[in-house]
């Protein structure tokens, strides 16, 4: 059942299975989710098909990018990078005085396991140019393969966090938690070129090593949650 005081979470262009892993902790989590896409259709799809993952327990919903957004309260955007400012030019009305969470990487096939950032620093940075100062901008979950977050199992990977407030890092930290997995306030918007990098670099290892799914953890810290 979903929790009153929870915020209502958006995830645009969620149809894919990164967005669908999110939208799947954060249901399970109690929060209401709704799952948008360019194509209302599909993101009814995917509600459905997340739906029968919980068995029938909390709450999603799908519609269409601009109505996902503007009935939420945080927008989190889960689209490949050809899609990123495009969907944000279309987007960037409804998502005035909100919360955007940029899980985007600025990946350019074939080449994926090379960082190519954009001429902004980073796509989070984009995100931010685009969107405007009424929006909080925050990069997240870009080293967190979708086979994690698909499975109830715990999942062995932290999540940085960089953003262009700490009430916006804080409240993306709140997000990373309730999906089970540990967040780090990782700084301002701009450390976002480090983190979005880190994710050619896990490509590249995960081909080198045979592997799906390389994270990353961080050490030497010790804290109280």
């Amino acid at each position: 059942m979903t929790e009153s005081n929870l915020p209502t979470v958006a995830v645009l262009g969620g149809t894919g299975k990164e967005g669908k892993g999110l939208v799947y902790r954060w249901a399970r989590a109690g929060y209401r989710v709704i799952i948008g896409s360019r194509t209302p259709e599909k993101a009814v799809t995917a509600a459905n098909e997340v739906r029968e993952m919980l068995k029938g327990e909390g709450s999603v919903d799908g519609m269409g990018n601009p109505e996902a957004a503007r009935e939420a309260n945080i927008a989190v955007l889960t689209v490949p990078y050809a899609a990123h400012r495009d969907t944000l030019e279309a987007l960037k009305g409804e998502l005035k005085g909100k919360l955007l969470v940029d899980v985007t990487v600025p990946l350019v096939p074939p080449k994926v396991a090379t960082v190519q950032m954009p001429a902004a620093g980073s796509a989070a940075q984009e995100a931010k140019q685009i969107v405007g100062e009424d929006v909080q901008v925050c990069a997240a979950f870009q080293n967190i393969g979708y086979d994690h977050l698909l499975k109830d199992s715990d999942a062995e990977c932290d999540v940085l966090v960089t953003g262009s407030s700490k009430e916006a890092r804080a409240e993306t930290i709140k997000l990373v938690e309730a999906a089970g997995l540990r967040g780090w306030d990782a700084g301002p918007l701009e450390n976002s070129v480090v983190v979005e990098g880190l994710t050619s670099v896990l490509i590249g290892i995960n081909k080198k090593y045979g592997s799906t799914h390389a994270g990353i953890k961080i050490t030497g810290v010790h804290r109280n949650s």
